[in-house]
């Protein structure tokens, strides 16, 4: 693994991890690995750093209906999917978006304030573009895991286990 690539590993387990840090563990000095992540930032490799929230445990967060929309299209011409998810990806309420293989094209998160704004969303902003055949929405009720971190709590039983 080059030094850049162990570099990402250690920012993307912690991004607020320190140069210094870094620097020990990679064996590289702080001036080495600043210009490291600076090219990786120039780059576009690293686009944001960003906290992990999670939404069952922040108010604002728990309030909000997220849901997973699956869009069939038609391909267009000389730009393929990318001419509609290029549209799709604008709309502020969409939060991710994937070309996908399989029963239909695109996967959209979308997030809302309420049940029926995302249902106006859908029906009145992605169901009317140009190019889209159907959409299928899925409301999130809950997220366990998501990129990793897992956000239930576990509990731990700590009684002893009984054998006969």
């Amino acid at each position: 693994m080059d030094c850049s690539e162990e570099i990402l590993n250690l920012l993307r387990d912690n991004a607020r991890i320190s140069i210094e840090d870094i620097s020990a563990m990679t064996k590289k000095t702080p001036d080495e690995v600043k210009a490291i992540i600076q090219k990786l930032e120039n780059d576009g490799v690293i686009m944001k750093y960003a906290a992990i929230v999670n939404p069952e445990k922040d108010a604002g967060e728990k309030e909000k209906v997220r849901a997973e929309i699956e869009i069939q299209v038609a391909p267009e011409r000389e730009h393929g999917f990318d001419g509609i998810a290029d549209r799709i990806y604008r709309f502020p309420q969409v939060k991710s978006l994937y070309l996908m293989s399989g029963g239909y094209d695109l996967k959209v998160i979308i997030e809302g304030e309420t049940l029926q704004e995302v249902a106006l969303f859908v029906a009145r902003k992605l169901s009317t573009l140009e190019g889209v055949r159907s959409t299928k929405t899925h409301f999130i009720l809950k997220t366990y895991k998501e990129n990793d971190i897992v956000y239930v709590e576990q509990s731990s039983d700590s009684r002893e286990g009984v054998t006969a």
